[in-house]
């Protein structure tokens, strides 16, 4: 098969990029899948998205590819970017891995997903969108708070002080995310307790082996959130102190972690993979804080690792999402010939298959030894 792999490469786009790392990483995303999809025996480019996407749609039909594998996750250092290059895939008559325009629009857009989670029923926490400081006097949500950019992933934004419990820090946090990120701030109520990761993957969608955030000691004191630091700056304390270890959850609160996450998930129509990102409260009900679509497929980033624990390799794995684009290409009737056998669901076999693996990292940084 004759494939093209898309990646931005635009982490250069900005002087001050505050996302600098997240971007930098998709290129040896890239450079990964290349690597395994032609050991697999396809025919494979790699074709880097800049800013200007006539010249991505000019070198697609030069190539004229069977299938795309679709990296990109912003255009010109703008992560709003992200959804352009499925839409002109959709114009261009050429099909894709992972999801498509419409759900990385609305997961991107954080107010509009969960406007649509509670729709739905599913639960997220209550929330404000404020467009100015001036807005502040109508948000009347219960301390504590935290305040993130609505239109960024990878945790972009997020420090120490983005959760806040008075009116000045709050002021504070959401006048920082408008002059450093120029969008609304998104306001909302924060969970206590446990951080959960459920990656999803396949069609119908399936668990793999969820994972938990462990909140160390440069928290202690504080209310722990997985910032920026410590998804993508391996010397700094938040990351060696927040690692990513198998999820030990009761059999029916695991089954009701995937149950929110893929009901979550299926609501911005996902497809193929993704990870939705639950704080347990301490009734132990799960609230969904994060739709990631197409998240990092580092082969020791989170994702990956979970697929390797549920028994897949990196390159089974790559390989599997290619099968699913190639099957709805041809109208989901291809035989499955690269594809490893179904995620299973998450439930007791996923502990077993996690016990005595070390930690498993499920977010996006991956540059520290395997065993934390």
């Amino acid at each position: 098969m004759r494939l093209t792999i898309l990646h931005n490469r635009d982490a250069d786009a900005l002087e001050e990029d505050p996302g600098r790392e997240a971007r930098e990483d998709v290129e040896r995303v890239a450079s990964a899948m290349h690597g395994v999809l032609t050991q697999a025996g396809h025919v494979v480019d790699l074709v880097p998205v800049e800013r200007d996407l006539s010249a991505v749609a000019d070198a697609l039909q030069r190539r004229r590819a069977d299938l795309v594998v679709n990296l990109c996750e912003s255009l010109n250092g703008d992560s709003r970017g992200e959804m352009l290059v499925p839409g002109l895939l959709d114009l261009l008559g050429v099909h894709y891995t992972g999801n498509s325009a419409f759900t990385l629009a609305l997961a991107l857009h954080k107010n509009k997903a969960k406007e649509l989670l509670r729709a739905r029923g599913v639960p997220t926490p209550d929330f404000w969108l404020l467009e100015s400081t001036d807005a502040l006097k109508n948000v009347d949500l219960p301390w504590p708070l935290i305040v993130k950019p609505s239109r960024e992933d990878a945790s972009m934004g997020i420090d120490f002080d983005s959760v806040v419990s008075d009116r000045r820090a709050l002021s504070r946090a959401v006048d920082r995310v408008r002059r450093t990120f120029k969008q609304p701030a998104l306001v909302e109520r924060y969970v206590k307790g446990r951080e959960i990761y459920v990656p999803l993957l396949g069609r119908p969608l399936a668990a793999l082996p969820l994972t938990e955030i462990r909140f160390g000691g440069v928290f202690t004191g504080r209310l722990p959130v997985l910032t920026y630091r410590a998804k993508w700056q391996a010397d700094s304390d938040e990351c060696r102190d927040s690692p990513s270890v198998a999820a030990r959850l009761p059999p029916k609160l695991e089954a009701r972690c995937v149950e929110v996450a893929t009901a979550a998930f299926e609501a911005l129509e996902g497809r193929d993979y993704g990870r939705v990102d639950l704080r347990l409260d301490e009734d132990g009900q799960p609230w969904v804080i994060d739709i990631n679509p197409n998240c990092d497929l580092h082969p020791q980033a989170g994702f990956a690792r979970a697929a390797q624990a549920a028994g897949h390799s990196f390159a089974e794995l790559a390989l599997h999402l290619v099968d699913l684009a190639w099957e709805r290409r041809n109208g989901d009737q291809a035989s499955r010939r690269t594809r490893p056998a179904a995620a299973r669901r998450a439930a007791q076999p996923h502990r077993d298959l996690l016990t005595g693996r070390g930690l498993v990292r499920a977010r996006a940084h991956r540059r520290r030894p395997a065993a934390e």
